[in-house]
């Protein structure tokens, strides 16, 4: 414990889990699988989906799995579930694309962990190998404070290699099934594009008030990107309310069709998607994505984005709002 912030290693399983508390919210990570944020609880309900079959409570190996760095198809891949950074654009048909998940080193290979505390916060920094197929390396960094129900992600993405490259920063985090998805939007509307379609993009609609796009749980495989997103991504499901605020950078270049935000939505099927590289949905998954700028890096240059995550709700012990909560 430090100043109201908990931090704690669990090295009882095959690697290290990482968990930061702050009284209302335990956030657990792993770096071994990916730098992953694999929990998110507020006072005590898990917020973030995570795949059961692979991991238990403990983010430890469920039933005999043995995580190890994977590639090829998306049929090879561990969807572990929780919040992971990638880099956009993702695709198949040539090296300026991301060609995952999986990965072997950006997705599922190790991350290395340095926590530092002070007095009524800490802060675990995650950082990947060097990626040879983009050239990246990645930097995760979570912060979080004492008595809050919110916590800091800073994303980095570094040029390790000898020669410029082109990339963004995505942020890709993992939510239950079941909620309502909210952007916001600017006064100069544009309409979503539709992105990796599995069975059907996901359908939308725009209030009166004209400053958000709903986008509601259904029965899909498939994404919407927002070039017109002003920075704010929330995400409704019953007691609680997650909203994602991020950086947006009006007259950069954006991935994706200009994309500054997607969403992403699966659900179990009787087949795998072959066209999507063999895709078996596990379960009802809603994805909150954001991105950053889609920007040239000369070898040594990185480029950032920040994000901040707040959560409201009634959690397992009743407490509402973001105030209060037991000792994590």
């Amino acid at each position: 414990m430090t100043g109201g912030v908990e931090v704690r290693t669990d090295t009882s399983g095959p690697y290290e889990v990482l968990w930061l508390g702050t009284g209302p919210l335990r956030l657990g990570v792993v770096p071994a699988l990916g730098g992953r944020l694999l929990s998110l609880r507020h006072h005590g309900t898990e917020l973030l989906w995570r795949n059961p079959a692979l991991l238990d409570d403990r983010l430890h190996p469920a039933s005999g799995h043995r995580p190890e760095p994977a590639s090829g198809p998306m049929a090879n891949w561990a969807n572990y579930g929780g919040d992971k950074t990638w880099p956009a654009p993702q695709g198949w048909s040539s090296a300026r694309e991301w060609a995952g998940p999986p990965d072997p080193v950006l997705d599922s290979g190790p991350y290395t962990a340095r926590v530092r505390t002070g007095p009524g916060r800490a802060s675990v920094t995650l950082e990947s190998g060097h990626d040879p197929r983009t050239g990246l390396r990645l930097r995760r960094e979570f912060r979080v404070e004492a008595g809050t129900a919110a916590y800091d992600l800073r994303l980095t993405a570094v040029n390790a290699s000898a020669a410029p490259v082109r990339w963004a920063l995505w942020n890709v985090a993992q939510y239950p099934g079941g909620g309502t998805v909210r952007v916001a939007v600017g006064p100069g509307f544009e309409e979503p594009v539709e992105l990796a379609t599995g069975t059907a993009a996901p359908a939308w609609t725009r209030p009166r008030d004209g400053g958000t796009v709903e986008v509601p749980a259904q029965d899909v495989v498939g994404k919407l990107g927002f070039p017109g997103a002003t920075g704010r991504l929330t995400y409704t499901r019953g007691r609680h309310r997650i909203t994602m605020d991020f950086d947006v950078h009006e007259d950069a270049a954006y991935p994706d069709g200009g994309s500054r935000a997607e969403v992403w939505m699966e659900y179990p099927l009787d087949r795998p998607l072959e066209h999507l590289g063999g895709l078996a949905p596990p379960d009802r998954i809603v994805e909150c994505e954001a991105l950053g700028p889609w920007e040239r890096l000369d070898p040594g240059a990185s480029t950032s984005l920040g994000i901040r995550v707040t959560v409201e709700g009634e959690g397992a012990e009743g407490v509402v709002g973001m105030e209060g909560g037991e000792r994590a």
